[in-house]
């Protein structure tokens, strides 16, 4: 081994030490990049969870009033149909289920109730109730509701045991099929048909 030589690999190695020491610099400015990609990335994925937050409260802000003004609307309705139905039978129309009633009450709950009811219309004399249930819009599952008024009736006002119970429902408009359950129900019809009310009670049974 010659001095060049040995002052060859001197300065070979010390190139080599120089090119290692460039690539871990090089690699450390990668490894500083990626870590401000990283932050970045992290700020960005913060700032979409916010607006998503943000964007759900609104909805959800949104939703609420939506709820409140149609549970609203729903309420006016069903206030406008009570009150339209109970002046109809108030005004001179108390003969209903065949029978002349004494008294006409609306939004009727009993005394010390056992079971939480509420009756819209309640028309009675000395020997009979008649519970008309209001809808400003009636569905087929509003029957069983109906029936099931006779039987807390009772419970919720012991004093009208003996009395015979009828039922009606009353709405701004029936359609066919269930006008007809409710006639086969024995359950009678009470209906708007223009400016008037018209009551189908001749099928009549006693609950």
């Amino acid at each position: 081994m010659t001095l060049e030589s040995v002052w060859e690999a001197f300065r070979d190695t010390d190139r080599r030490m120089k090119e290692t020491d460039r690539r871990m610099k090089a690699t450390g400015e990668q490894m500083k990049d990626t870590d401000r990609r990283i932050k970045d990335t992290d700020r960005l994925i913060k700032e979409i969870g916010e607006q998503i937050k943000e964007s759900n409260a609104n909805f959800e802000k949104r939703m609420k009033k939506f709820d409140e003004t149609v549970g609203s609307w729903a309420n006016n309705q069903g206030a406008f149909a009570e009150e339209y139905f109970f002046n109809s039978f108030e005004n001179g129309r108390q003969n209903f289920f065949g029978e002349k009633y004494d008294r006409i009450m609306k939004n009727v709950k009993g005394l010390d109730y056992v079971i939480d009811d509420e009756y819209d219309i309640l028309l009675i004399n000395g020997k009979s109730v008649g519970i008309v249930e209001v809808k400003f819009k009636v569905h087929e599952n509003d029957i069983p509701k109906v029936i099931r008024k006779a039987e807390t009736f009772r419970v919720n006002h012991p004093n009208y045991t003996n009395h015979q119970i009828y039922l009606g429902l009353a709405t701004m408009a029936f359609y066919p099929g269930l006008e007809q359950e409710c006639i086969s129900r024995g359950i009678a019809v009470i209906k708007q048909v223009g400016d008037t009310v018209v009551i189908n009670d001749t099928h009549l049974r006693a609950y």
